[in-house]
Order: structure tokens, then sequence, then C-alpha cells
């Protein structure tokens, strides 16, 4: 049993019960579609790489259950689920409702929401993966929608026994901050809709809202397909009424283009400085890798190599230690990912490393 929450998040794509996936993955698999198609591009490539567990669909509660207590039996006890909102209504919900929250034994693991509210465009289709611009629906929200989707949060989610609380509040994320402020119409507005949502929650019976945003460098490139511009200046985000912050890829703060030993000196100063320079908590983060080859029919660039589970245990250490060196915040480190096998940063067994990661994970915080 782990003293640390050791959060992995989840890209709920590995399903075909979503009907809009088939707008991306017709095949009705979810993206394990681009996995199974994933070929290798150069000399040394790591690719392709196959899931040990199979191609499952990972909104099937018995599919949970087994991934659930694989994961809580190596020190992984929180999920972070991508949450999105998309034309008025959610999207890629099934993975959490009817797989996590079906599954028997959800009640060992806690689970949090980051809403990733970027633009969805073309991009997640092989076939259309070289059209970076091409948007399918839009990621900002108006005040209205912004109302309507965090209403449905708090109702649905936020009362539950295994969501995950900081103080006893729930802990919400956002993703892409410069999108959330766009649509909502600037800092000052955006500052009121959060004053709002904290008021929801307490209407709501609850103890209050932990609010938690991604933190990226300005700059970072937009390696995925679905990023823009979201270097925010720290001084607005005070304004805007954040409680926290963490990092959800190395490539959104770093160069990636080298070996892992190299980027890690990289990753440890970044953290360094946030600890210097913010004034509310940053919690650890740990990127498993990073190639996003398998999503793109030629060669892309941006590789992270040498990303063995030796030099994950590494950072994972790394992490460790400044949770360590925090004891007067919750001992939260965030990893990428459970599942991101597109953008090759996951913790789940393959045939590459069979459970190498898994078992890195249980020997820094099983100890």
């Amino acid at each position: 049993m782990s003293r640390y929450d050791v959060a992995a998040y989840i890209w709920p794509a590995y399903t075909g019960d979503e009907p809009r996936t088939r707008i991306f993955w017709p095949e009705g698999i979810g993206e394990w579609q681009s996995v199974r198609t994933a070929a290798k591009k150069f000399e040394g490539h790591t690719w392709p790489r196959r899931p040990l567990w199979g191609y499952v669909n990972e909104a099937d509660p018995y599919v949970m259950e087994m991934e659930i207590e694989a994961a809580v039996d190596h020190g992984v006890n929180v999920f972070i689920y991508d949450w999105y909102w998309f034309d008025r209504r959610p999207f890629l919900e099934n993975c959490l409702n009817d797989g996590f929250l079906g599954a028997k034994n959800n009640g060992k693991m806690k689970f949090y929401l980051m809403w990733a509210n970027h633009n969805a465009g073309v991009t997640w289709d092989k076939r259309n993966s070289h059209d970076f611009d091409t948007i399918v629906w839009n990621g900002d929200v108006d005040r209205r929608e912004f109302e309507r989707a965090m209403n449905r949060v708090i109702e649905k989610y936020f009362r539950l026994p295994n969501y995950y609380t900081i103080d006893g509040k729930p802990v919400f994320m956002i993703y892409d901050v410069p999108n959330l402020v766009r649509g909502l119409g600037g800092v000052e507005q955006t500052a009121d809709a959060i004053r709002w949502f904290r008021e929801a929650c307490a209407k709501a019976g609850l103890p209050g809202l932990h609010l938690q945003f991604a933190l990226w460098s300005a700059k970072a490139l937009n390696l995925s397909g679905v990023d823009g511009e979201k270097g925010v200046p720290v001084e607005e985000l005070d304004s805007i009424g954040f409680d926290s912050c963490t990092h959800y890829q190395y490539c959104h703060f770093v160069n990636i283009d080298r070996d892992y030993e190299d980027v890690l000196p990289d990753v440890v100063q970044e953290m360094e400085r946030l600890e210097k320079k913010l004034g509310f908590p940053y919690f650890p983060h740990v990127s498993v890798g990073w190639d996003n080859n398998p999503r793109f029919v030629g060669r892309v660039g941006g590789i992270l190599r040498n990303c063995v589970p030796e030099n994950i245990e590494k950072a994972l250490r790394k992490a460790k230690e400044y949770a360590d060196r925090h004891p007067e915040q919750p001992p939260l480190i965030t990893i990428n990912s459970w599942n991101e096998w597109t953008e090759s940063s996951y913790l789940e067994p393959d045939d590459l490393y069979g459970y190498g990661y898994l078992e890195a994970i249980r020997r820094v915080f099983c100890e």
C-alpha cells in the first residue's frame, strides 16, 4: 500500500461504444485502430508495439476490474480521466461511466476529471493526420454553456465516494486555460465564472472546489496536433483563482527530442523553478515517453528516446523527493499516462517492456 497519491491520466478513446468516435476511427474500436496499424518508421524505431492485454474495450466494466487490480497492485491509486464537452454535450464518457464506475472494485481507486477543453480536429483520423487546421468541434464555451457543463460535473461526479478530494474539496483540472479564457470573454469574466463554480459546489452541499490547471511553457510546440498556444502568465492565473497546478506532458515544457536521461535534469530544474515562483502548490509530474508517430501516416519528429523502465524509475524517484520536501501539501504525483498508446506514453503492459513501467512504480511507491 502506498502513502502517495499516484495519479495516471486516462485517454478514454479505447472503445467504440461512443458513436461519435466513428468520425475518427470507423472500425469501431476507438483509437486502437491507430495502434493496431502503427508501423516502424525508421531504423531503431521502437514501433510497432502491442498491448499484452489485447485491444480491449475500456468501457467494459469487466476489463476495468482487471485494470484496476493491476493499477492498485503496483501503486497507482488515482485515475485522472480526460473529460470532454463538445457540441453542447459530453464526449468519450463511456470509459468512465460504463467501464470504471461500472467495475465492482472501483472503490479501490480514486478518480478525478481533467477537462480536456482543447479543440478537436480531424488529426485524430490517421487518414487526415497531416491536417492541423480543420476543426470538428471547438473546445471553448461561453458562460451559459460553461454553467451547463459544470452543473453536470457537480451532479454526476463530485458527490461520488471515490471522487478524489483535497481538504474534502473535489479536484477538477482544466487543460487549456487560454481556450477557457477565450470562450468566457477574458480574464475577469473567467474569474467570475470560477466564483460561480465554487458557489455552485457549495450550494450542492460540497465543502468547496479545488481547481487545478495544466501548466505549459510559452515555448511549447504543437506536437499532438490538437494543442495551440498554452503559455499563460502566472499573474493571470492567480487572478483567475486556481488552487494548484501540475503538468500533463514533458513535451509541454522541455525539448523532448533527446534521450530520457538528458531530459530529466531539465525536468528537475523546472520543478525547482516552480517551487520558488508559484504561490500555490505544484504537484510533480512524470511522463513515460513521447512518440506521436502511431497517429501519422508519415514520419513526424519530436521523439523522447530511451524510455526504458529504469529511466522512468529515476524520474519517479525525483517526483517522490519533491513530494517529500512538501509535507504541507497532499503527496500527489501525476503520470502521463495509463494508456496514451499513440503518444508512446503509457503504463499498460506491452510486448516491449512487459510490466516494466508498473513494476518501476511499485519499487518506488510501495516499499
